[in-house]
């Protein structure tokens, strides 16, 4: 009787440990999106008047200027220009393969943590589910243990050990809907990226970089 009332004890404690563990996984999911969601906010600029205006300052033969230009506004978009910019006297290969990588980085320094959001997504209703079986195994427990108990205390037990699921499902939905919505951004992000730097490449060597 005591080692099944013990048992019934540290189910308790687990189903708390889970309930817990939910609430703090909904904290960290909001503070991932908002946080991401400004960074990305941040980042994106109408890069085609940035990108014409680099390029006059260029005509006119003044490169530092276009540089601190793209120093000024420390996004992405002008990040790439300025490397860009830097290897102009390189040869065409060297150039590409400088705003390429520069490219890459600017990316995976944007998308840092839009993993973590999708794995919350995923074993939140995971955790909920598990909280719900340690409360079912709980109320099973306490009738093994003989103890007499009203139906509708059965009931309400049962009632509770839902109560994981459903705040599983509650962090989870939401989730899933933050993730999708970084993920559209940073898509429009990334092709914004590509764009500008296919421009600038061209750019410079039309001015003639060379080969």
């Amino acid at each position: 009787m005591a080692f099944m009332f013990g048992s019934v004890m540290q189910m308790t404690m687990a189903a708390n440990v889970v309930f817990w563990i939910l609430i703090a996984l909904a904290v960290a999911a909001v503070f991932v999106f908002v946080e991401r969601f400004i960074e990305l906010r941040r980042a994106r600029i109408d890069w085609h008047d940035f990108l014409k205006g680099v390029m006059n300052v260029l005509d006119s033969g003044n490169e530092d200027e276009a540089l601190a230009i793209c120093e000024d506004i420390p996004v992405p978009v002008t990040n790439i220009v300025a490397v860009a910019i830097r290897h102009r006297k390189g040869s065409a290969l060297s150039l590409r393969e400088a705003v390429d990588a520069r490219g890459r980085a600017e990316l995976a320094r944007l998308d840092r943590r839009l993993t973590s959001l999708s794995v919350i997504g995923q074993i939140a209703p995971l955790l909920g589910l598990m909280g719900a079986l340690i409360g079912f195994v709980q109320t099973v427990s306490v009738v093994d243990l003989g103890v007499v108990v009203q139906r509708t205390e059965l009931v309400q037990m049962a009632s509770k050990s839902m109560v994981s699921a459903i705040i599983g499902l509650g962090v989870a939905i939401p989730v899933a809907v933050m993730y999708t919505m970084l993920r559209l951004r940073m898509d429009r992000l990334t092709a914004d990226l590509e764009a500008a730097a296919t421009e600038i490449v061209g750019y410079l060597l039309s001015k003639g970089v060379r080969a």
